[in-house]
């Protein structure tokens, strides 16, 4: 099977790219700007208006999370301790260290004080929160006859903290976000206690990722870097500016090279777990007997964010296979594969699942639900889907 064989289903949105005749020669382009050009260079999609507010939330969570990872080494007894003493478990079975939990406090409240979320789905929450408007409450308690508009309602999946077993040894870390539009149908109903049912929360977050609006990640590392696609035609990369405390546009309009460098990156300790086509493809590849006729290097972090940062950035693959272990790999569909994929593809490489097919089509069942995936330069990718023939 080949990764291209079927046609892609067209993404959510088609927007128009913002200009930027002038820039301030001082502060550039910065995301809070790109964001209200966004909305600006497509008055006929007035729900970017109400994207700005989300995505501002996002922003600040992310430089909240910085300085975070960054002071983590100096005050290592407490946040780099584990949770309860080393008896809290998340729903993957994976011990919660203290900022594991601290960074999915921070970035849930963000987004739930925008006003503007219905449903959180987060790693380390066990299933999806439900966020009640609290406007009514907080703004007419003398309940006075108003007129309100009602907002659009978004439902937010995250990873707070992917590769929170890195810290302490100061290797990159990332935030990974996705957006989705409150599907058609589907209505969020919250009881008289603030309590909202289990299934409409389901109903609203189990969406493939081609219904995405926004994707994006943050990247902590020498360097804070935001990356960003606002409905999946460019990827746009900011850095953080730590003396003023803004993101400014340093990799406009990213694209990862059809062919990169002879680069791959594979956990080759599961190796001999792996299908036989793909150890045959990483066997050719360090031999120098692949497609382009070079040996390939193993780059390997052992933080997706990272790794899938240097690939968009250098070309090559990245790839969490399906093993006898673990037959759909360890990486989420929902808060992981898909917001990445919506990036890679936004940047005209190629993300696809164990089979070939494409990530962005694949509708989850379930919250955590885990997917093999491959993501990278459009050729190196087809040339290890040719090994399944």
């Amino acid at each position: 099977m080949q990764a291209t064989a079927e046609a892609p289903a067209p993404l959510k949105m088609d927007l128009v790219e913002p200009v930027f005749p002038q820039v301030c020669e001082y502060a550039g382009i910065t995301l809070s700007r790109y964001v209200l050009e966004m909305a600006r260079a497509n008055p006929e999609q007035p729900e970017l208006n109400e994207l700005v507010s989300v995505m501002t939330s996002v922003e600040r969570a992310c430089k909240t999370i910085s300085k975070l990872v960054r002071t983590a080494p100096i005050e290592s007894s407490g946040l780099l301790g584990l949770e309860e003493g080393g008896g809290s478990i998340n729903v993957q079975g994976e011990e919660q260290k203290k900022l594991d939990v601290i960074t999915n406090t921070v970035l849930k409240n963000a987004l739930r004080f925008s006003g503007k979320m219905a449903v959180l789905a987060s790693e380390e929450e066990d299933a999806p929160v439900g966020v009640p408007d609290d406007a009514e409450t907080n703004y007419n308690p003398e309940n006075r006859e108003i007129i309100v508009e009602e907002g659009q309602k978004y439902v937010a999946v995250f990873d707070p903290l992917d590769g929170s077993s890195n810290v302490d040894a100061n290797i990159p870390t990332g935030t990974i976000f996705g957006i989705y539009e409150e599907p058609e149908g589907c209505s969020i109903n919250f009881g008289d206690d603030g309590t909202v049912s289990d299934q409409d929360c389901l109903d609203a977050t189990l969406q493939s990722g081609n219904r995405l609006v926004v994707a994006g990640y943050c990247l902590y590392s020498a360097a804070t870097s935001f990356v960003v696609s606002f409905g999946g035609k460019t990827c746009q990369g900011f850095t953080l500016d730590e003396s003023v405390g803004e993101f400014v546009l340093t990799q406009p309009n990213m694209a990862i090279p059809t062919r990169g460098k002879p680069i791959y990156s594979l956990n080759e300790a599961n190796r001999w777990q792996w299908e036989e086509p793909l150890r045959d493809y990483v066997t050719a590849i360090q031999k120098g007997d692949g497609q382009t006729g070079k040996q390939y290097t193993a780059r390997y972090l052992g933080s997706m964010v990272g790794d899938i940062h240097r690939t968009l950035l250098y070309g090559g693959i990245f790839g969490y296979p399906g093993d006898t272990k673990n037959p759909n790999g360890k990486l989420r569909l929902l808060y992981e594969a898909a917001p990445i994929a919506f990036l890679m593809e936004a940047a005209g490489g190629l993300a696809v699942g164990g089979a070939g097919e494409r990530i962005l089509d694949i509708k989850p069942d379930n919250v955590h639900q885990r997917v093999s995936c491959f993501f990278g330069s459009s050729e190196d990718v087809e040339e290890m889907r040719s090994y399944y023939k």
